[in-house]
């Protein structure tokens, strides 16, 4: 199974910026989509953004415009870069990829924005 693991969140204030990274334990990694998912307290897990292994990205509407997706397949590493940050914006945010049918998760990194 695939280990990925989440770094770079923090607390930051309204308008400010962060940029997740994930990185993956293979190179295997580049050969799959990736998303960016977070969850807030008592809320659902959601996809925030998500990259195929071609590069072709999706977002959430309410990130699109301040959050972009990217990965550098030579660190086997997934980035999410989040621009004008909103006190929505806190949750935990986590990476995930399915290889072959496998969903890897990693274990989350805290980001909360203030007012």
């Amino acid at each position: 199974q695939m280990q990925l693991v989440e770094s770079g969140g923090g607390l930051v204030q309204a308008g400010g910026s962060l940029r997740l990274s994930c990185a993956a334990s293979g190179s295997i990694f580049r050969f799959y989509a990736v998303g960016w998912y977070r969850q807030a307290p008592g809320n659902q897990r959601e996809l925030v953004a998500r990259i195929t292994s071609d590069d072709i990205t999706n977002y959430a509407d309410t990130v699109k415009g301040r959050f972009t997706i990217s990965r550098d397949n030579a660190k086997n590493t997934v980035y999410l870069q989040m621009n004008s940050l909103k006190p929505e914006d806190t949750a935990v945010y986590y990476c995930m990829t399915n290889i072959r049918g496998i969903a890897s998760w990693g274990q989350g990194t805290q980001v909360t924005v203030s007012t």
